[in-house]
């Protein structure tokens, strides 16, 4: 956790330590992929030492950080899909997945819209409030609640018998 000790720019690498996995790791369940995760990670540091002075002057600068790299992957998803819906004809939707096929959770939190996955991952993943989330994501909280409750509806359907794994640890 950073403690915003430091100045300037020894300030910002100290941050940048610190905080660089933690980013990465909430980064790749975002995008379940090591190399883009990566990209997001380095693309979100970017931006915070682009404005390291509001950084640092946040009362919590991993939060900061985290709403950040969460916009930035949520602002990316859009970008690619409005490239490709440009780009690419519009196909029948693919079969379902038959019951014979295991699906893993990183695969199904793949298949969801970039906006709910970001709701399940930090909800879920990094257990923030659904008023947090909501700020995060500059939207309501019943938009938080209901998203995220559809969307594991729909990671459960998708992982069928398999999400009984899951919760062992």
């Amino acid at each position: 956790m950073f403690t915003g000790a430091s100045r300037g720019a020894d300030g910002f690498e100290e941050f940048a330590r610190a905080g660089q996995h933690r980013l990465y790791r909430t980064a790749y369940l975002l995008c379940g992929d090591a190399d883009a995760a990566r990209d997001l990670t380095q693309t979100t540091l970017a931006k915070l030492f682009q404005h390291w002075h509001r950084v640092r002057a946040a009362d919590h600068p991993d939060a900061y950080a985290r709403t950040v790299l969460t916009r930035t992957y949520i602002a990316e998803r859009r970008r690619r899909l409005r490239d490709l819906l440009a780009h690419t004809p519009i196909a029948a939707p693919a079969p379902a997945v038959g019951p014979e096929l295991t699906v893993t959770l990183l695969a199904a939190l793949a298949e969801l819209p970039p906006r709910a996955r970001a709701m399940v991952v930090l909800r879920y993943w990094e257990d923030l409030s659904v008023e947090t989330v909501a700020e995060l994501l500059r939207c309501s909280p019943s938009t938080v609640k209901s998203q995220c409750s559809r969307s594991l509806a729909t990671l459960r359907a998708r992982l069928g018998d398999a999400h009984l794994y899951t919760a062992r640890g």
